[in-house]
């Protein structure tokens, strides 16, 4: 049970550092040249991670890694983009809180991975907290932003459900790098080609693009695809209750937003969900529910190849 615990803790480095990114997106980047703003989020994650695997893609994972980037990073990367420029930081943060109801009801589906009863209700309680907080005074529903954000959710939900169907053979580093690197070269076109030159940037541009791509890209991804090999999908989802949690946070404390009684009671019920649906203890032969392990010998963790 310890161990499936510190794989929850380092799952849970990727829904904060993306609930920050929110904040970091929307003050610091521009808003008018989206595929620029997500094409240097992702290829220089994906190309630093793709130095320290060395290695490339073979055989399926060629199609494989096409399929996960243009999902998990390059449409998933451009609604986030939007949505950070166009909603409130907590907002924003808070409509991609459905994902954890998507995502276990997704693998019980698809993959044949039956949530338990904590998991079921606190799926359903996760969403009812976000109800009540995007209800609140000031809230922000500009119809694009909360497109953005439902897109977000449904192509990344769709791309962890692969991942997690691929999950043997290459380790998580080399998947991870990989996607992102394609992913990355599918924005860089794109936005070379739709949005002209790049935008010019200053010292705080730099900053900001730094924490989005090696803070809320590359480790956060790693993180990510780690506790979706090593714990159950609704494990994870609900982990990711943790992005809205973070945005509202940083929402109050820099960007001068308010939360009334309401908001702050959906706040409870977020992190009541996230308790309930933490993880259980192993079962024989080291597995949690019916999460599958790292297959391969010499990649403690999953991390590295």
């Amino acid at each position: 049970m310890e161990g499936t615990l510190r794989w929850a803790a380092l799952t849970a480095v990727a829904p904060v550092a993306w609930g920050a990114n929110y904040y970091v997106t929307r003050q610091f980047l521009p808003a008018d040249q989206p595929l620029w703003g997500a094409a240097l989020r992702a290829l220089p994650a994906g190309c630093l991670l793709l130095l320290a695997a060395r290695q490339r893609p073979r055989g399926v994972w060629w199609g494989r890694s096409a399929v996960l980037g243009v999902l998990n990073t390059s449409a998933f990367f451009v609604f986030v983009y939007v949505a950070s420029q166009t909603l409130a930081t907590s907002t924003a943060s808070m409509v991609m809180a459905l994902s954890p109801l998507a995502l276990t009801l997704g693998a019980w589906l698809l993959l044949a991975e039956r949530p338990s009863p904590a998991h079921l209700v606190a799926a359903a309680v996760g969403p009812a907290g976000v109800v009540l907080m995007l209800g609140g005074p000031g809230a922000q529903t500009r119809p694009a932003g909360i497109l953005a954000s439902v897109a977000a959710m449904l192509v990344s939900t769709a791309g962890y459900l692969l991942s997690k169907r691929w999950d043997s053979g290459p380790g998580v580093l080399s998947v991870t790098a990989w996607q992102l690197t394609c992913g990355g070269v599918v924005l860089l076109v794109l936005a070379a080609v739709t949005e002209g030159a790049p935008p010019p940037v200053g010292g705080a541009a730099v900053a900001a693009y730094a924490y989005t791509s090696l803070v809320a890209t590359a480790l956060a991804f790693l993180a990510w695809f780690t506790g979706l090999r090593r714990l159950s999908a609704g494990t994870v989802g609900l982990l990711g209750l943790l992005n809205p949690v973070t945005g509202v946070l940083l929402g109050l404390s820099l960007a001068d937003e308010r939360l009334g009684v309401p908001q702050v009671a959906g706040m409870v019920l977020v992190l009541a969900a996230v308790l309930c649906g933490r993880p259980r203890a192993a079962a024989p032969g080291g597995r949690t529910g019916k999460a599958p392990q790292a297959r391969a010998a010499g990649r403690p963790g999953g991390l590295a190849d």
